[in-house]
C-alpha cells in the first residue's frame, strides 16, 4: 500500500496528532490523502469505509460514537483528561470539593466549552456548586478557549474547565484541580481507528511502528502551543518534537 486516507477533526489538538502519523507514514513511503471536517462527518465517513485511518479516537467514553463492526483500534498514543483548573497556580484552593466553601475567592461564572458542558453540569451537581452561586457559561470551543486564556491575566482568580492536552497547559499558570467524585470523567485513551481490511493491507513493520508510537499530553499540549502560539505548522511542530526542540529534556 502506497497511498491511503488519513483524517482528523478540525482541531489543533488532533491535528497536531496526525502530524506526528503522517511523519511515520512518509517515513514508509505512504503519502496519506488529508481529509478533515466536523467529527460527525467524518464518523460517516468512516462507518461507510472510505477513511484508512481516523486519528485519533478518544475512548472509551468521548468518541465512542465512532465505533462499529470491523472498525478496529491500533495504539495507544497518549491519555486525555477533562480537568477542572483554577487560574492561578499558587491557590490556597486544591479540589473541587472545597469550593463552595471559598467560591468568594473565585469568579462565580464558569467559562465553559460546549464539548465539556455536560461534564462541567455534572461538576456543579456533584459539588453543590450551583447552590454557592456558580453558574455556566458555555461557548464555542474555540471562543471559550480564548476567554480562559485571557483570563489567566485577571486579578480574579477563575475555574477553567479544559481537556487535557491543551496549549494553555504548557503555556503554566494552572492549578489542577482534584476530583474526588470523578464528576468530570475518568482518563481517556487516544487511539487510532482503521476500516475494515486495512492491517492486512500494511506492513508489519508499520503497524508495529504505530502501534509502539508513545506521545503524551504533556507532548501534545506543547505542540499545540507551538502552532497556536509560536506560529508554527502542525509539521513543524511534529519536526521540532521528534528533533527534542520542543520540550526541555
Amino acid at each position: 500500500m502506497t497511498s491511503l486516507t488519513l483524517a482528523y477533526p478540525d482541531s489543533t489538538i488532533h491535528e497536531a496528532t496526525a502530524a506526528t502519523i503522517i511523519r511515520v507514514l512518509e517515513a514508509n513511503d505512504i503519502e496519506p490523502e488529508i481529509v478533515t471536517g466536523p467529527k460527525e462527518a467524518l464518523a460517516d465517513l468512516l462507518h461507510k469505509g472510505e477513511i484508512d485511518i481516523y486519528v485519533a479516537a478518544w475512548l472509551p467514553e468521548e468518541d465512542a460514537s465512532l465505533l462499529s463492526p470491523g472498525i478496529t483500534q491500533l495504539g495507544n498514543l497518549f491519555r486525555p483528561e477533562a480537568c477542572c483548573c483554577i487560574s492561578d497556580e499558587n491557590s490556597p484552593i486544591t479540589s473541587l470539593a472545597e469550593l463552595a466553601q471559598n467560591g468568594a475567592a473565585v469568579s462565580r461564572t464558569i467559562i465553559t466549552p460546549q464539548s465539556l458542558e455536560k461534564r462541567m453540569q455534572h461538576v456543579l451537581d456533584a459539588y453543590s456548586l450551583a447552590d454557592a452561586g456558580f453558574t455556566l457559561e458555555v461557548l464555542p470551543d474555540e471562543a471559550a478557549l480564548a476567554r480562559l486564556n485571557a483570563a489567566l491575566a485577571a486579578d480574579t482568580p477563575s475555574l477553567m474547565p479544559l481537556f487535557q492536552p491543551c496549549f494553555l497547559f504548557h503555556q503554566g499558570g494552572l492549578r489542577i484541580l482534584n476530583d474526588p467524585k470523578k464528576a468530570m470523567g475518568e482518563e481517556q485513551e487516544a487511539t487510532l481507528l482503521l476500516r475494515a481490511g486495512v492491517r492486512d493491507e500494511l506492513e508489519t513493520d508499520l503497524l508495529d511502528e504505530l502501534d509502539e508510537l508513545m506521545l503524551s499530553a504533556k507532548i501534545i499540549s506543547a505542540m499545540d502551543y507551538a502552532m497556536r502560539v509560536e506560529g508554527m505548522s502542525a509539521d513543524e511542530a511534529a519536526e521540532a518534537w521528534q528533533r527534542g526542540k520542543l520540550l526541555p529534556r
